[in-house]
């Protein structure tokens, strides 16, 4: 385990734009950093979900979206945009719930969360009229981050692209990750010994959770930083998918 864990924010990128080149752009500012912080084999590399999905173009425009009358009445009882309900709408595989203003829903991807991942907030100078979807594979985002480093540093960094996440019967929101390249998001433990000798039956650590929620302490909500590097914690490398942290319907105790 480890006895020290860092959480660096990298600066530098700017404002992103639908179009951008965004894996090559995060290699330079990470080569930048780089001089003054040579990268290490336990470094590990946050992006927010944000940035990827405007650099893809996962933006709608709600001057464009015509709710329907099931999306208006819901946002005039809660007081929400019908828009920005319509395209949540649009983009569920499930909807889960609807309920005191908040719209869960089950992702293309498999994620169960609050409005799809869909977001109004901290989407740059159009705001108010645009909302972010979720990237459509953000694996493949952190793939072609971690490509573009690998290139430019000769360095195979792993990258999580992360979000932020409500947890059930919790207030607030934490980080976590929604797409993986280069380790895996967990570590079973199940069959190891804990410190009193006992051996462990249920507990899988959330790996690439964690290291995305400590990555969050410096980038914020609000001070425009969406890159991170997280020092120090223990993980596995390994082609891992960030479905391998998701639990099979089978299994949920919550349909």
């Amino acid at each position: 385990m480890a006895d020290r864990v860092e959480a660096v924010a990298i600066a530098g990128l700017g404002e992103i734009v639908p179009g951008d080149d965004l894996p090559v752009m995060i290699a330079a500012v990470v080569a930048k950093a780089a001089d003054v912080m040579p990268l290490l084999d336990d470094d590990v590399l946050v992006v927010t979900q944000k940035i990827v999905s405007k650099a893809e173009g996962a933006i709608v425009d709600l001057t464009s979206v015509e709710p329907r009358l099931e999306a208006v009445a819901f946002a005039e009882r809660w007081d929400r945009d019908a828009r920005q309900v319509e395209v949540v709408l649009r983009e569920a595989r499930r909807v889960v719930r609807m309920a005191n203003g908040v719209v869960i829903t089950e992702t293309h991807h498999g994620f169960v969360c609050a409005n799809g991942g869909i977001d109004a907030s901290n989407v740059g100078p159009a705001s108010g009229n645009i909302v972010t979807l979720l990237p459509r594979d953000p694996d493949a985002s952190a793939d072609a981050i971690r490509g573009a480093i690998r290139e430019r540093l000769g360095h195979d960094l792993p990258v999580i692209v992360s979000d932020s996440f409500g947890r059930p019967w919790r207030w607030g929101i934490v980080d976590v990750a929604i797409g993986v390249s280069g380790l895996l998001p967990l570590e079973d433990l199940r069959g190891r010994p804990d410190a009193d000798g006992r051996v462990m039956r249920s507990t899988v650590r959330a790996v690439a959770d964690e290291i995305a929620s400590a990555a969050e302490l410096v980038l914020g909500k609000t001070a425009g930083r969406p890159v991170a590097l997280v020092r120090g914690a223990t993980f596995h490398r390994g082609e891992g998918r960030i479905r391998d942290a998701l639990i099979p319907s089978e299994m949920d105790l919550f349909p």
